[in-house]
């Protein structure tokens, strides 16, 4: 997912290519077929990794309120973890974040990825709890939202980044236990969802 979010397709929205290819049942990779008939993903990041070009995060790119949400969920006793479509190398970038997690993980640690069964099945398996004490959250509604649903998951949509902001627009989304706009609104609102159940 974050290297759709980083595509800056000339101000392109994701209406204007038509919506994204996953609410047309397309992998997400498809997008950037529009773009570039062709486009092989794993190709590309082999040629941008031997350029000496690999993808590269620090902690300049976590957005401004991931470290405090993080400590408070844990402060308050939360198993917490981060898990998502990613590559190896990536994983190892958010483990030198030093993020203060009980997990990091990435689709190619478990061999399986978003929206499948078995990505969340990984998920379940590490988290250690029943499916319905796990609060998952996430910016799309295909990838995220109605698939962690289908595995029995609490859901938390976040209106945040170009999906968000799309997805946030459309009816499915009341299908989320939670919507929030800031990670900051989660420690506040997991307890509420707990009072509730």
């Amino acid at each position: 997912m974050a290297v759709v979010e980083r595509v800056e397709p000339g101000g392109v929205s994701p209406d204007e290519a038509g919506g994204p290819p996953s609410a047309q049942g397309q992998d997400y990779r498809q997008v950037f077929q529009h773009f570039r008939p062709g486009f092989d993903l794993a190709v590309e990041r082999r040629r941008r990794a031997d350029a000496g070009l690999a993808e590269h995060f620090n902690a300049r790119d976590l957005y401004p309120d991931v470290r405090e949400c993080l400590a408070a969920l844990m402060a308050d006793g939360y198993f917490v973890g981060v898990a998502g479509n990613q590559t190896a190398r990536a994983g190892r970038l958010l483990r030198e974040l030093s993020l203060g997690v009980d997990l990091i993980a990435t689709s190619d640690d478990w061999g399986a990825e978003k929206p499948t069964p078995a990505f969340f099945a990984k998920l379940i398996e590490s988290a250690g709890c029943a499916p319905a004490e796990i609060a998952y959250v996430g910016d799309r509604l295909d990838n995220d939202i109605l698939p962690a649903l289908n595995a029995g998951l609490t859901t938390v949509f976040i209106r945040r980044g170009p999906w968000g902001y799309y997805y946030a627009t459309q009816p499915e989304v009341e299908k989320a236990h939670i919507r929030i706009d800031s990670l900051a609104e989660l420690p506040e609102q997991l307890p509420k969802l707990n009072s509730e159940c």
